[in-house]
C-alpha cells in the first residue's frame, strides 16, 4: 500500500491539473442584432458568455443591461490552429440570427450550440446560412 501512495498523488495531481485547465474564461460582447439561443430570444446589446458547472458542457449567457440569462448545453468544438481571436460565430437566416459557436483567442477548442428548431424550419425554404462573427473580448 505505501508503494501506490506515489501513484495516488500523481494521479490526484493530474486530474486537478485537468480540470483547471477545462475551465473555460469568460467571454464579453456586444451583439448588434437580436438573436437566438436555443429556445429564446436575446435583443441586442452587451452579453457575457461563460460556462458554468463542473464540466465545461453548459453555457450561460448573460445580458449586461437587463435581467435576461439563459443556460444551454453545447459541445466541443476543436480545429487544426488555435483561434486567432476571441469571437462569437452566429448563423444568419434571413433577418435571423443564432448563436452558433463561442471561442476565445488562443485556443483550438471551443464550445458548439446545437441548431434550434427555430432555425431549422427557417432554412428549409432557404440556402445554407451566413456566417456573421462578432467580436468578443475575455471578461473577468
Amino acid at each position: 500500500m505505501k508503494n501506490l501512495r506515489p501513484f495516488f498523488f500523481a494521479l490526484a495531481a493530474l486530474l486537478m491539473a485537468t480540470a483547471a485547465h477545462a475551465q473555460h474564461e469568460n467571454v464579453k460582447a456586444t451583439v448588434p442584432f437580436n438573436f437566438v439561443v436555443g429556445d429564446r430570444a436575446y435583443p441586442a446589446g452587451e452579453y457575457t458568455v461563460k460556462t458554468i458547472g463542473q464540466s465545461d458542457i453548459t453555457l450561460r449567457i448573460d445580458s449586461t443591461q437587463e435581467a435576461k440569462t439563459g443556460v444551454i448545453n453545447s459541445n466541443a468544438r476543436s480545429q487544426g490552429e488555435p483561434s486567432d481571436r476571441t469571437k462569437l460565430v452566429f448563423h444568419r437566416v434571413g433577418d435571423n440570427y443564432f448563436l452558433y459557436q463561442v471561442w476565445t483567442a488562443g485556443n483550438s477548442q471551443g464550445r458548439e450550440l446545437p441548431i434550434s428548431r427555430r432555425e431549422i424550419q427557417i432554412g428549409q425554404n432557404r440556402e445554407k446560412p451566413e456566417t456573421v462573427i462578432v467580436a468578443a473580448r475575455i471578461a473577468n
